[in-house]
């Protein structure tokens, strides 16, 4: 047989990757990458040598024509109406001549609504929260509250930019792409280096703060189980009470670094919903998945704050580890560092798996170029930890610092930038629109820059 008999029908791109390995025919362009159509008297069940008709041959040949003229990406002349089937209709056709049909058990892969909010909810709720009663102290109370649903909304708008940009990207497939890739389209290797540098920041930025609380929820463990080894019992720490329950502070700056981080998801947003059996309630239910997540911050933040003993203690001794303010001889804290300390542990190599896949492949073009190379990364990854560990434990500023800097690329300087450009191209841009943005990515340059005089 001729060894173009085994090439795909229809390709992707330059890669050639075939429909059979895309995994979801959900994820495909309907009218760039459907299979051809077959009659159903001539689709075989369980016998593979069922042939068939000329004429699904002839309406084959016809898509296979429209695949030549050009590559997959470009909707132009992509194959009419009149070739493609409806999404029911979809057919897969081998070389040797039988069709089989898409039985379409990818649907069934396909989460429903409330599985991909849960997704959300679970994949934002990270180590922030321990910081939440801290960041609202630095705030005060009553503005830390405001603070938390105002961030809460411009972080979703923001989201929604994100998660709608590859969509309004004319006549080309962007199906497969993320926010990076929507990045360099319009900004060229600038963009995509300088997303993934701040999505690394955010990666190294949260392991650091896993090892840092991994060092402390170990030694705290270490702690409790020499105390009752010997019958001693631990003193509450000691803290001073000249401090003030303020409504409004002036370092709220602060609250926004650590909530930028918070609620931060832009860089895996486009991956999630990807997965949703209904895309038109994306909206909807990215809404509800920062509604549910801002109700639990506020909970945890406002309970922990209004519940601190007061007096003797003042609610300035609200450490940025809200679990630092209870001895390491209580029972039920014991409980949740070890259980905190097992997550972590089981995640922290996650964290670094992504970022070898990410920067290996953008430098080397390999995820695992070769031991030496990644054995480097790890150690300064896990270096990095352990200086701060020793000398900065303070997960309160890392969070902020960091959720501060990779927020002001992935949160507001790219996404408004993109949102503007592709409203200028579709000659729908309105000053009220730029305005708006200008503000959001103002408002980010300023929430780096009050990180360091905070």
């Amino acid at each position: 047989m001729m060894e173009d008999d085994y090439k795909p029908l229809l390709s992707s791109g330059p890669t050639g990757e075939s429909f059979s390995h895309r995994g979801s025919t959900d994820s495909l362009d309907n009218r760039a990458k459907r299979p051809f159509h077959v009659e159903p008297r001539n689709i075989v069940d369980d016998d593979p040598q069922e042939r068939v008709s000329a004429e699904a041959a002839i309406l084959n040949s016809r898509v296979h024509y429209y695949s030549k003229l050009t590559g997959s990406s470009d909707r132009l002349l992509s194959p009419p109406n009149h070739v493609i089937p409806r999404a029911e209709e979809i057919y897969i056709y081998s070389p040797l001549g039988s069709a089989f049909k898409v039985t379409g058990s990818d649907q069934l892969t396909k989460n429903p609504s409330i599985i991909t909010i849960f997704a959300i909810w679970n994949t934002m709720m990270g180590t922030s929260i321990l910081s939440i009663p801290w960041g609202i102290k630095q705030a005060g109370f009553t503005l830390g509250i405001l603070i938390l649903i105002f961030t809460g909304l411009l972080m979703l708008y923001c989201c929604y930019i994100v998660l709608k940009s590859p969509k309004a990207i004319p006549y080309v497939d962007t199906s497969d792409w993320e926010f990076p890739d929507v990045c360099r389209y319009y900004f060229g290797k600038f963009g995509q280096w300088s997303s993934l540098v701040f999505s690394m920041v955010s990666l190294i930025g949260a392991m650091v703060v896993y090892w840092v609380l991994m060092s402390n929820f170990l030694y705290n463990t270490g702690q409790f189980i020499y105390n009752y080894a010997h019958h001693v019992n631990m003193s509450h720490p000691q803290f001073g009470t000249n401090g003030t329950d303020r409504e409004f502070r002036l370092l709220f700056p602060q609250l926004t670094g650590v909530l930028t981080l918070a609620f931060f998801i832009h860089n895996c947003i486009i991956t999630l919903m990807k997965n949703n059996k209904h895309q038109e309630n994306n909206v909807r239910d990215l809404s509800v998945a920062y509604l549910l997540v801002g109700m639990t911050y506020l909970y945890v933040g406002v309970l922990i704050f209004a519940a601190f003993p007061a007096p003797p203690l003042d609610k300035d001794c609200i450490e940025p580890n809200f679990l630092d303010n209870f001895p390491s001889d209580d029972v039920m804290v014991f409980v949740a560092r070890t259980f905190l300390l097992f997550q972590m542990i089981t995640v922290y190599p996650l964290l670094g798996y992504l970022v070898r896949v990410q920067m290996m492949g953008q430098i080397f073009g390999n995820h695992y170029p070769s031991f030496f190379h990644v054995l480097a990364l790890n150690c300064m990854i896990v270096g990095a930890g352990v200086l701060m560990a020793k000398f900065y434990p303070n997960i309160g500023s890392i969070i902020r610092f960091s959720g501060a800097t990779c927020g002001l690329a992935l949160v507001f300087v790219f996404p408004s930038l993109v949102h503007m450009i592709s409203l200028r191209r579709q000659g729908t841009l309105r000053w009220p629109s730029a305005l708006f943005h200008s503000f959001l990515i103002l408002l980010g340059l300023a929430n780096m820059v009050a990180q360091f005089f905070m």
